[in-house]
């Protein structure tokens, strides 16, 4: 296991504020090991399907994963965003006070509607060039 991999696994078990106790038993039940340094390639992919997939990974019961609410803030910071602007526009399109009362097919739309904004506005900051 390469430490880029290892150090990726403590960052999602800090994310998910897991307890080491928690951690451990994820490791094993999804793995079948007792450290994430005994992981092979195969163990690893295991391993990050299983937190995609699982409970920790989820913001909200509607399906909103943390994946996406992260993507999000940082489309967002990318456009130079306040937090409140974010949310004017997810109430303003998506009627919800937060985003993080989305849900995951809401989160998928509202980073298209990102990523197009972003794209607009660089075209319109070379125009005016």
């Amino acid at each position: 296991m390469d430490r880029k991999k290892l150090a990726l696994i403590h960052i999602i078990k800090k994310e998910l504020n897991l307890s080491d106790a928690e951690y451990r038993d994820i490791l094993r039940n999804a793995c079948g090991v007792n450290s994430a340094k005994e992981l092979d390639e195969g163990k690893f992919k295991k391993l990050m399907r299983y937190f995609v997939r699982s409970k920790y990974y989820r913001v909200n019961s509607h399906g909103l994963t943390l994946r996406q609410k992260l993507y999000i803030q940082s489309l967002a910071q990318k456009l130079e965003w306040l937090p409140e602007h974010l949310r004017n526009f997810t109430h303003k399109y998506y009627h919800k006070s937060d985003m993080t009362q989305l849900t995951k097919e809401e989160a998928s739309r509202l980073i298209e509607s990102l990523k197009n904004i972003r794209v607009h506005a660089s075209i319109k900051d070379e125009g005016l060039r």
